[in-house]
């Protein structure tokens, strides 16, 4: 698994060796689920998912396979861990783009408008419960199926308090880290801590995995904020701005409303209205939020739970291989092109 050390290649060799069998566990599903779940995966019938797109693809799947490998563990032990992860990751997009209205996903319709919403609502619950049914499947289930249902639930949790804090102009930065490291550090985490499981890591082991797998989805998530406003449409699969003009408190956006400055008034004053923001005034809100050190802060705030992940990972005692990989991959999410 690790052989390949730059994040390109970590990520590719993930969805070759995770890709067919999420595709296989799918398949499993009722006829119509299945098939819904299908058009979400963007798969033509009989087609094998063994390539990765932008957005992150399998990036759940390779923390897995990866801190299973840095636990001393073979890859191959965790591939079951790395399918149930990316079929919560899955679910809950599908979850995620109803509730925020989002219509493209990975560059193709979302699947509530391809299908409609109870559909797509339906096939978001058959891949939750299809992720635990595939771990029962798997060694040492009694350890790890309590680990992913604590994780679907702060999901829940932390998508539960993003829709109450949003568009909120009071809304502080920490709340949106807490809410970062529910809706994204959480799955992260997951994945690691479920790849130290399948090696039978010790639980100090697989305590510094998750902290490692959590810091960074942190990061990786106030890196997507940062895409979201300076980003372009092919980086994140998904239109421009979409968080900035539905008036979404991101970091960036909460750190820019923490200043006195008069940019920082400025931007509060457009948030407040009721419309969308529309082009001309997405453009201005990105030069409010830069000059009012918004994406200064955002900045700050990719590195520090980057260089925490790392610390974490070095806890770990890793095996050399993993840890280089685990290194690339943590370079890859959070230097992304903006």
């Amino acid at each position: 698994m690790a052989r390949t050390h730059d994040g390109a290649g970590v990520l590719e060799r993930a969805a070759a060796a995770v890709g067919p069998l999420l595709q296989s566990q799918v398949a499993c599903l009722a006829p119509r689920t299945r098939d819904a779940c299908g058009r979400h995966f963007g798969w033509p019938a009989g087609a094998v998912p063994a390539t990765v797109g932008s957005g992150g693809k399998f990036v759940r799947a390779a923390l897995a396979l990866l801190s299973c490998e840095a636990a001393s563990g073979e890859p191959r032990m965790a591939l079951t861990a790395a399918v149930a992860v990316e079929l919560v990751h899955n679910a809950s997009l599908l979850h995620d783009d109803i509730i925020d209205g989002e219509t493209i996903r990975r560059g193709r319709p979302a699947l509530w408008v391809d299908i409609g919403v109870p559909g797509a609502i339906l096939a978001g619950d058959a891949l939750f419960f299809a992720a635990v049914q595939a771990l029962t499947a798997a060694p040492r289930w009694e350890r790890s199926v309590p680990v992913l249902l604590a994780c679907v639930q702060a999901l829940i949790e932390g998508e539960f308090a993003d829709v109450l804090m949003e568009s909120s102009v009071d809304t502080g930065e920490d709340q949106v880290l807490a809410v970062a490291a529910a809706k994204t550090g959480v799955l992260l985490a997951c994945a690691c801590e479920l790849g130290a499981i399948a090696a039978n890591a010790s639980a100090k082991r697989a305590a510094h995995l998750r902290a490692f797998g959590s810091n960074l989805g942190i990061a990786f998530q106030n890196a997507d904020d940062l895409i979201d406003v300076w980003g372009r449409s092919e980086t994140t699969g998904k239109p421009t701005r979409s968080d900035l003009r539905a008036h979404k408190i991101s970091l960036p956006v909460a750190a820019a409303m923490a200043s006195i400055s008069p940019a920082a008034r400025e931007l509060r004053a457009l948030f407040l209205r009721e419309t969308p923001l529309d082009e001309e005034q997405c453009a201005r809100a990105a030069a409010l939020i830069e000059e009012a050190g918004g994406r200064e802060a955002t900045e700050r705030s990719v590195r520090k739970h980057a260089d925490e992940a790392l610390r974490h990972l070095q806890l770990a005692a890793p095996a050399k291989d993993a840890e280089q990989a685990l290194t690339a991959l943590v370079d890859r999410l959070v230097h992304r092109d903006r």
